[in-house]
């Protein structure tokens, strides 16, 4: 997602984490849905970038591709957008997720301001676009949405009524102190973030008001409301399910969307089509509160991606 851009991707593809063919089994491959789309004969390159939920779904597409009977190359762990996406480019690798937000800024150059509110019609716009310029082929879009947002603890949420920013908003303008809020540096300055945010919901909150802090410490900072009620986080993040955060319903739709897509070069998708019947159930059941436990699962109880990629595919049905 929005992570720094840095490295060359020689660099970046040997830093992955697992070695090549790598990851935890892929379940039996005559058992479970996908036993049924057979591409025995077929190899494949996985990339992934490097923070815990691409991981994850890095580890998915590897174990589900060989549960297909296909040989499978393990190159998940890319350090950052700029170098996954340009060894997909050039043949490095062959498939990846990513994000439509990602695809309409990043990749595409476009403003967050710009971009369509409706999570079709973006991912239409970036699909279409980025398959004419660059033939990259986005699958189905998955429910997850992976984008920035303001939570509160669950029991905070309760008691202050404050379910929606626009609520948030109106807390913000009737009892400032109450509306105290934890962000990090980047989201400050953003358009995107919390200059939009503030503009977009119609309220000033004080600048003594807002804390500036490392992203990780929101997530201790705002369970205790020691210096803050409130706090910008990402709304897949596990340690919004581990410390009992409630995300904020964005009802205005402010920030832009983040759902998850497998990305692949056109050249592989049109030799095997069959790709999509692979991946289009997986993305069907990849939903927010499925991806905040499968990274709690990693960040916060120290499970290792291939097993919580395992059992996301065995408990869906998808192998045995």
């Amino acid at each position: 997602m929005r992570r720094a851009l840095a490295g060359l991707v020689v660099a970046g593809i040997a830093l992955t984490t697992a070695a090549c063919g790598g990851g935890s089994g892929g379940g039996d491959a005559g058992g479970g849905s996908l036993g049924a789309v057979r591409m025995e004969g077929a190899s494949f390159k996985v990339g992934s970038k490097e923070f815990t939920e691409q991981l994850v779904l890095g580890q998915i597409a590897v174990q589900a591709l060989k549960a297909t009977g296909a040989s499978v190359e393990d190159k998940t762990g890319i350090q950052g957008t700029t170098n996954v996406r340009t060894a997909l480019t050039s043949g490095a690798i062959d498939m990846y997720w990513d994000y439509t937000g990602t695809g309409w800024t990043t990749l595409l150059g476009h403003t967050p301001a710009e971009a369509p509110k409706d999570s079709a019609a973006l991912f239409k716009a970036v699909a279409d676009e980025d398959l004419q310029k660059n033939k990259i082929k986005w699958l189905d879009p998955a429910p997850l949405n992976n984008t920035y947002a303001i939570a509160t603890a669950q029991s905070r949420a309760q008691e202050l009524n404050v379910h929606s920013l626009s609520d948030y908003a109106r807390l913000a303008n009737a009892d400032p102190a109450k509306a105290s809020i934890c962000v990090a540096s980047e989201f400050l300055g953003r358009d995107d973030g919390w200059p939009g945010v503030q503009k977009t919901y119609g309220f000033a909150l004080p600048g003594n008001l807002v804390k500036t802090v490392d992203l990780g410490v929101i997530y201790t900072q705002v369970p205790s409301g020691q210096q803050c009620n409130f706090g910008e986080v990402t709304a897949t993040d596990g340690r919004v399910a581990a410390q009992h955060l409630e995300v904020l319903n964005d009802d205005k739709k402010f920030f832009v969307l983040y759902n998850g897509a497998m990305t692949i070069r056109d050249d592989v998708f049109q030799k095997y089509p069959q790709l999509a019947q692979v991946f289009g159930p997986i993305s069907a059941k990849l939903t927010d509160d499925t991806l905040r436990t499968m990274n709690q699962q990693v960040d916060v109880d120290g499970a290792l991606p291939e097993e919580v990629a395992q059992n996301f595919l065995k408990e869906n049905g998808f192998i045995k």
